[in-house]
């Protein structure tokens, strides 16, 4: 129960918050608070005791796994399993819901019950994204996150909240509608083919038929994932939702909103659709290379500090397509510690940004500049996450671009190559950050005071991280390991399947009846 748990008490904290809201603006606060330093500690309690021990099919071996019928008779269950990849993203979920409540103490003040509620009701929704096998479920809670943060655009955001709220909802809103039907397209090609029709996750993954039909429902998927990622050429509601968003907004989006993106491409699109992958896998190489240079070219060209980060998240994002698209586990597993690295350091980024916002009310960089004299804290927290985000060795940002480079040059060296040129651009456009906020001519009468203790202590915790993932990143490495071997397994298995003429399936069970009968109707 554990699993229900972590999700049950987001809910249940975030409800409490809106009602507490009521009567005095501090406690909803400290219950988002408490509610979530109770889940941080459960998932590390998880990650020092856990060890997979719980078969439960394609995938490997599970460290927690709950499931309970929920709509029995269309197949829809209350399905959900943690194994070392979604255990690692559950816990960034719980640490940067902390920062996000932190980041927001002193900025909100109207509503904030129910800014509270909506805070923890889309961490709750991350978190089961994170954790739902079946695919029914998914869905659900997929569009969990969705209302939420358009009410934390559009009610507590920037000047032009309203239009950027839109834009965010009619994109994300499509992809999950395609991805939707993708689902369909499963249960009842899986139903017809094997007679049981469900929405599991780990059924559906072991005999799933070949089809023709495969690309166009994983086009169904990919999109809504590319879109959440985001990927160039369906990113662009994020620079606009980044710049409006409060703080804390703009922490969840880049930290966890756009992970679930990645981790829909690890769980459903390699695993579901082998050969659909492969022969897109060119395509998305070269998506990863448009969006790594993209991004940053247009990074250095903003002006407004909240849209330049947003850019940068755009090109880092570049390389988790190339990592997964590589199909080996060297740059699965850097496409991996991207995810996780990425999350803290620009997630520390937009809240640097937004205490700089908050208090010279502006994020002209034209406007800014000589600020490390009156604020050198601040300035000492920001140049750590600049330099972990342009890739210094030392950092976590370092060890994943590398991994993902490396492994990536076995299979796409050309392609490998132009993308490596990216980090060339990434030290211009951070340096670029420095030189315009803290050093260069101090604009007249700017004043501002530097970070507070509650600033420091989420800027050091997260500093503090996101070295030790530089140092020591086989503790992450080792707990994603099994699920990472899993999948290069199973791409062994579906490659040596495909050369022998069998079923295109991705991991056919010929124990089962439903193995036995797509076997000899490929005999």
């Amino acid at each position: 129960m554990v699993l229900v748990w972590l999700i049950v008490i987001l809910m249940g904290a975030g409800l409490l918050a809106w009602m507490a809201g009521r009567y005095n603006a501090m406690w909803p606060r400290f219950i988002a608070l408490v509610a979530l330093l109770v889940g941080f500690f459960m998932s590390i309690g998880l990650w020092i005791t856990g060890t997979p021990t719980i078969e439960a099919g394609n995938g490997g071996e599970w460290i927690q796994h709950f499931q309970s019928d929920w709509i029995p008779r269309f197949g829809i269950q209350f399905h959900l399993a943690m194994d070392g990849l979604s255990l690692m993203l559950v816990i960034l979920t719980m640490f940067l819901g902390l920062i996000a409540v932190l980041a927001s103490w002193k900025e909100i003040t109207h509503r904030t019950g129910f800014f509270h509620f909506n805070l923890l009701w889309v961490l709750a929704g991350i978190t089961g994204v994170f954790l739902a096998m079946d695919l029914f479920l998914f869905y659900f809670f997929w569009e969990v996150m969705l209302i939420p943060m358009y009410f934390l655009i559009g009610i507590w955001g920037h000047e032009k909240r309203i239009d950027a709220s839109y834009k965010f909802f009619i994109f994300t809103q499509a992809g999950g509608l395609l991805m939707f039907i993708s689902i369909l397209a499963l249960y009842f090609i899986h139903g017809d083919a094997t007679g049981n029709y469900t929405y599991n996750y780990l059924v559906i993954a072991e005999n799933f038929p070949g089809t023709r039909a495969a690309p166009w429902i994983m086009a169904g998927f990919l999109i809504a994932f590319l879109i959440k990622l985001p990927a160039v050429p369906v990113h662009s509601w994020l620079p606009a939702a980044h710049t409006q968003a409060p703080t804390a907004g703009s922490v969840i989006l880049a930290g966890l909103l756009l992970k679930t993106g990645a981790y829909g491409l690890f769980r459903f699109i390699i695993p579901l659709f082998p050969e659909a992958s492969e022969a897109f896998a060119p395509a998305a190489m070269i998506l990863g290379i448009i969006g790594i240079m993209y991004g940053a070219k247009l990074a250095y060209a903003q002006t407004d500090l909240k849209r330049l980060v947003a850019y940068t998240s755009i090109s880092h994002m570049g390389f988790i397509l190339i990592g997964i698209y590589s199909f080996n586990s060297l740059a699965f597993q850097g496409a991996f510690m991207q995810v996780i690295a990425h999350g803290i350091s620009t997630g520390a980024l937009f809240m640097i940004a937004g205490a700089i916002q908050d208090r010279l009310h502006t994020r002209d960089l034209n406007k800014m500049g000589g600020l490390w004299s009156i604020a050198p804290r601040m300035g000492g927290v920001t140049l750590v996450f600049v330099l972990a985000s342009l890739g210094l060795p030392g950092m976590g940002n370092f060890v994943a671009e590398f991994m993902t480079l490396v492994g990536a040059f076995q299979v796409y060296p050309v392609y490998t190559i132009i993308a490596a040129m990216g980090l060339i651009v990434y030290a211009i456009y951070a340096l670029y950050i420095m030189q315009k906020v803290f050093f260069g001519r101090k604009p007249e009468a700017v004043k501002m005071k530097d970070f507070s203790v509650r600033e420091m202590i989420m800027g050091l915790s997260m500093a503090a991280i996101i070295i030790w993932l530089g140092f020591f990143p086989n503790n992450v490495l080792r707990t994603s390991q099994p699920t990472i071997d899993k999948m290069q397994e199973n791409i062994r298995e579906y490659r040596q399947t495909k050369e022998l003429g069998g079923i295109k399936a991705f991991k056919p069970d010929h124990e089962s009846e439903a193995g036995i009968q797509l076997t000899k109707k490929s005999e």
